[in-house]
């Protein structure tokens, strides 16, 4: 289980890929506190670190997440939110997130509002009917607020420190992104759906 707040922002080393899946190879001050078949999110993506070395850590990436997620297009060099799973003693900061991603959003718009920054993303209705406006989200792994929410799109106004500590600090249009919805969302729609049949 995560909360969504991204412990460092580490850097792809390295990508390897077979028409099996792919492995990632990431690096990151973090690798140091993993050991063989611990869990990491990367941009949001729950992911069993291998071979994890003092500054670095591998994953295999199989193809349903790489069909899934936007790790398919993950080039060396690329920056990635990090965040190590949740302790049973750690502070639930963000929300309940399972590193499951739902699918792919697109940026559609960037402005700046004052101190923040907001941005519009794209997404599938059937991603969509599970947001709503000040509910929670997950964008590349990150915990945010839903500002407003419409038929194709949603937006989340980002502060200072979310936007120096993460990747959507430099986000543009036509970026895409991991979603994941809330699962309490997925979960009350599938148990109302039972109770009415």
């Amino acid at each position: 289980m995560f909360t969504g707040l991204v412990a460092d922002l580490g850097t792809v080393d390295a990508v390897e890929t077979t028409g099996d899946g792919a492995r990632l190879t990431v690096r990151t001050r973090l690798a140091a506190e993993l050991g063989p078949g611990d869990s990491i999110a990367v941009n949001g993506v729950c992911l069993t670190a291998v071979a994890p070395t003092a500054e670095t850590f591998a994953a295999d990436v199989m193809n349903e997440t790489l069909m899934r997620s936007s790790l398919a297009a993950a080039q060396a060099g690329a920056p990635v939110n990090l965040e190590l799973a949740l302790r049973a003693d750690g502070r639930l900061g963000g929300h309940i997130m399972q590193g499951h991603v739902d699918g792919i959003g697109t940026v559609a718009q960037v402005t700046e509002d004052g101190l923040a920054r907001r941005i519009s993303f794209d997404a599938a209705p059937e991603l969509l009917r599970y947001v709503v406006e000040k509910g929670s989200i997950a964008i590349d792994g990150v915990s945010l607020t839903v500002a407003t929410v419409s038929d194709t799109q949603f937006s989340v106004s980002l502060i200072p420190e979310t936007l120096a500590r993460t990747t959507l600090g430099a986000t543009v249009p036509g970026v895409r992104v991991n979603l994941e919805v809330d699962v309490m969302a997925k979960y009350a729609e599938k148990m109302m759906g039972a109770h009415i049949r």
